[in-house]
């Protein structure tokens, strides 16, 4: 049995007990005696830290694509007289931030983050939310529009949810789009602690922005000391864990694409700064945020788009581009674990006789930081119980030297439409790589003794003299010609001859028969 069907098992419903009427709030008369004849729904618990992958859309109301949470969930729904009806539980969790470390966090439903919740734009809905914490609560839905009565401000909107009582959160969807929920009781120490999750909304057309794969990234951020399993609720700025999902890389699922596919990518924002999500090997278009769909004629295009506090953006492109290809938050920091601020820089220091001299009273320490600090991403340094290294992670040439808001987007040909399995490495074409450059650094210049041409790219090469002639003497670069054994499939690539010279021009000529 793999993971994912490890993973599947754990996932199950149990009826909570010790929840009535009495406990229940914000719901009208009429609403409520409809309700209280079924009872409330099961809350559906997941244990388990892998992606799961969207089970098919229900066959009430309006059809839709399921989203995917990277390592999460969707919450399920019952129907009652054509209402959406979920149960939220608020309750301590412990959860895998990545393998050898968990945390003691608060969330929903067994997770932090919660579940993801999805609806369609025009259903009602209704959620009873359940307080398992050792303080009151609310829920605030974030971007929502509702009565004010719903909107969750501790307070204001209605009290807060004392501990063991279940209130209920009744409204219609009157937009579609990407929004959040959280507390707003004491919302520094809860969201702190990690109480967030998505709220979807789909269009009611299903015609309306369709994509193939639909995927949601919440960022959070904890501070927790190497050893500890508690965050700090008092810090500011200086996190140490920036986290997708409240996992952190190298345990951050991939993004597991098929080639062509249309991709959306929603990315929410519940930490106490703004993130840069870059994404590598691809062009895309913003096509929503919290406030809604942007109109075709005012979307711009990116590489990297800025996740404001308390903010949600949305991005789509073609998958076109097969390989493997980071996305990440482009504030360094953010992509490490256990991140010290009090680390002194060493870059430049002989550390060996200090070191000779401590390795006397402690044999196992092992010096860092005189030439940066890469080599800690394969170092087997000892760590504290319950911690991982600041930088970790490896690929198929060595260690990724990446931790915390980091992951992969893997564009294969042939993935099914409900796969989303890690398919593993992607294997570079041949001449699509960077190689080690062996020739002589001080004579760059192209002669006809140092390469051979492939006898396919040579028969090119003669059909096609005048283009190559056109290339070389409109190159203007400055490096040595590639090696015979990363030849490019074209040989015009080739030509892009990093000439410079009437020297290199001239070797070149020669060696095509000019």
């Amino acid at each position: 049995m793999d993971t994912r069907q490890r993973n599947r098992m754990m996932m199950n419903r149990r009826q909570l007990l010790g929840a009535s009427a009495t406990g229940a709030a914000l719901v009208t008369t009429a609403a409520w005696a409809k309700t209280s004849n079924m009872g409330l729904p099961e809350a559906a618990i997941m244990d388990g830290p892998a992606t799961q992958a969207p089970k098919a859309a229900p066959d009430t109301g309006v059809p839709y694509n399921p989203v995917v949470t990277l390592n999460g969930w969707t919450l399920p729904f019952r129907m009652n007289n054509g209402v959406k009806e979920f149960h939220l539980v608020a309750e301590p969790v412990e959860r895998e931030l990545a393998e050898g470390m968990t945390a003691y966090l608060w969330g929903y439903n067994g997770q932090s983050i919660g579940p993801t919740i999805e609806a369609v734009e025009g259903d009602r809905v209704r959620i009873f939310v359940t307080n398992r914490l050792p303080e009151h609560t609310t829920v605030h839905w974030h971007g929502l529009i509702l009565p004010s009565g719903m909107d969750g401000v501790g307070g204001l909107s209605h009290p807060g949810i004392p501990p063991g009582k279940t209130f209920v959160y009744e409204f219609d969807l009157v937009k579609s789009g990407t929004f959040m929920y959280h507390p707003h009781a004491d919302e520094m120490v809860q969201m702190a602690m990690g109480m967030m999750g998505f709220f979807i909304v789909h269009p009611k057309d299903p015609a309306f922005m369709p994509v193939d794969r639909d995927f949601l990234i919440m960022l959070n951020a904890f501070d927790i000391d190497p050893g500890s399993y508690v965050p700090k609720i008092m810090t500011m700025t200086d996190f140490n864990l920036w986290t997708w999902n409240s996992r952190i890389f190298p345990n951050i699922d991939p993004l597991v694409v098929a080639k062509n596919d249309r991709v959306r990518v929603r990315v929410g924002n519940l930490t106490m700064t703004n993130h840069p999500i870059h994404m590598h090997g691809y062009d895309f278009e913003v096509t929503c945020t919290d406030g809604g769909w942007v109109r075709p004629e005012a979307r711009w295009p990116e590489v990297t788009i800025d996740i404001p506090v308390g903010a949600m953006r949305a991005y789509e492109f073609d998958a076109v581009h097969p390989g493997d290809w980071a996305i990440h938050c482009h504030k360094s920091h953010h992509t490490m674990n256990a991140m010290g601020h009090d680390v002194p820089t060493f870059i430049g220091v002989n550390k060996k006789p200090l070191t000779q001299k401590i390795r006397q009273f402690q044999p196992e320490y092992m010096p860092m930081g005189m030439s940066g600090m890469g080599d800690m991403a394969k170092m087997e340094m000892p760590l504290p119980d319950n911690t991982i290294p600041m930088m970790t992670g490896w690929g198929p040439y060595g260690p990724i030297e990446m931790g915390g808001m980091f992951s992969v987007v893997k564009v294969r040909d042939g993935i099914d439409a409900d796969d989303y399995s890690d398919p593993g490495w992607y294997e570079n074409p041949p001449g699509t790589q960077a190689w080690e450059w062996t020739g002589d650094p001080s004579n760059p210049a192209l002669h006809k003794e140092e390469l051979t041409i492939a006898p396919s790219l040579e028969r090119a090469a003669a059909k096609k003299r005048t283009m190559a002639t056109a290339r070389c003497r409109c190159s203007s670069l400055a490096s040595p010609i590639l090696p015979p054994q990363h030849l490019p499939t074209g040989w015009g690539r080739l030509l892009r001859s990093h000439l410079s010279s009437p020297h290199q021009f001239g070797a070149t000529s020669a060696l095509l028969g000019q």
